[in-house]
């Protein structure tokens, strides 16, 4: 009876178990191939390494959930592949390395995590890279059983010449989704000289997602045209992304280099880079030293450039960059005449939208600049709005409140 008994207690927990992906273990890359085509399912494949940290959040987060095992478990065999070698490495990994090597030779991961999906013929259909929640992955695996939207049969079309302007921007998406660029760049350059007329919202969403370079034709349409794109896109979306390439590559490498040598950069040498952008100079120079004195966390440094960038750009600071710039003012700058103008830029970042994490920023902003009721009343705002992984968090800050305790480090 005790055993029964036993048995009855634990069969939640042995199904619960069960729900998410089940992967296979001790068959081989042939031996996986069979089972997919005798059970008439497709093979999902997850490319790893055991240094990646959204590998690791996959397996621990995603993979587990009742959604993620209903979806793949019912369409796929599930196998994972590890794809670097350590010393720690067990036998059934190391069985895998010729198998490994001949599937990295073949397909070309690089990227971590890469999903590989191949039908039950064994054939390969489709490839996604990274993580996601767990809607955005089931997505993933529906994609590659639609023949509409599998990356590998229409690689091969595009090798084998088809250059209809539809074909183009169709595979131009699903390989950018694949994260094969360099095929996806220039499909999408092929498309985009079919275009009549670049200024609708459509082709300019599609030449925006493949513009990430100054080299890209959507760069010099943007620089160059910021208000017939705005006209279409909306206020300064052609400005925000010209700067954001600007700042990847005309300030950061040099940020990066300051940083390294653990040396304030050269800023008359970043001036003279983005001399050819008159436009955009100041500001991106100033965003590039707010960027290195918050790395460097010379908070000196970094409180004086931030009250100048957001008295002189802060009108059109996104909610996000409210939100991070309050934040670190919060943490970390002594001047509470600094705190006192977070706290209106915090304020700023929620009042179109409320947003839990935001609201947690003001809160924590007021309660420290000892309006600690306000901030009460804000933060238990903020706990019904967040979701499950955070509400705990917001929960705590709002009994240090309480308290009377503080919710910063001095």
């Amino acid at each position: 009876m005790k055993k029964i008994i036993l048995l009855l207690v634990f069969a939640p927990l042995f199904l619960a178990a069960q729900e998410g992906m089940k992967f296979e273990h001790g068959l081989s890359w042939k031996e996986i191939q069979a089972k997919a085509k005798a059970e008439n399912k497709y093979i999902f494949m997850d490319c790893f390494t055991t240094w990646c940290g959204p590998c690791t959040y996959m397996t621990e987060n995603i993979f587990p959930t009742k959604e993620a095992g209903a979806f793949f478990n019912a369409n796929f065999i599930n196998v994972k592949v590890q794809f670097d070698t350590t010393k720690n490495d067990n036998e059934e990994v190391k069985k895998w390395f010729p198998d490994m090597e001949a599937i990295n030779a073949r397909y070309k991961i690089r990227a971590y995590p890469t999903y590989l999906m191949f039908n039950p013929n064994g054939e390969a259909v489709h490839r996604a890279v990274g993580s996601s929640p767990v809607e955005v992955f089931v997505e993933k695996g529906k994609d590659a059983m639609d023949p509409a939207k599998q990356y590998y049969p229409k690689l091969k079309k595009y090798e084998e010449g088809d250059r209809s302007a539809e074909f183009l921007k169709s595979f131009a998406l699903i390989a950018q989704g694949a994260y094969d660029l360099q095929t996806a760049n220039t499909a999408a350059t092929e498309y985009i000289a079919t275009l009549t007329d670049v200024y609708t919202k459509d082709n300019l969403e599609f030449i925006s997602k493949f513009t990430s370079s100054s080299k890209d034709q959507g760069f010099a349409l943007m620089l160059n045209n910021a208000g017939k794109v705005n006209a279409v896109l909306g206020p300064d979306k052609a400005e925000q992304k010209v700067m954001a390439i600007l700042l990847m590559e005309k300030v950061y490498p040099a940020l990066s280099k300051g940083l390294r040598a653990k040396k304030e950069p050269n800023w008359d040498s970043v001036q003279t880079v983005l001399a050819a952008y008159p436009g955009y100079r100041e500001e991106a120079l100033a965003k590039g030293k707010i960027v290195y004195y918050q790395n460097a966390k010379d908070w000196s440094g970094f409180q004086a450039t931030i009250v100048a960038y957001m008295e002189k750009y802060g009108a059109k600071a996104s909610p996000a960059e409210l939100n991070n710039y309050a934040w670190t003012v919060f943490e970390n700058c002594k001047d509470m005449s600094c705190v006192a103008q977070a706290m209106e830029w915090s304020k700023r970042s929620f009042r179109d939208k409320p947003e839990p994490m935001y609201m947690d920023t003001y809160a924590n902003i007021l309660h420290k600049m000892g309006r600690t009721q306000e901030a009460i009343a804000v933060q238990e705002k903020a706990v019904v709005l967040a979701d499950d992984k955070s509400r705990k968090t917001y929960q705590d800050t709002l009994e240090k409140m309480k308290k009377g305790e503080k919710t910063w480090v001095d």
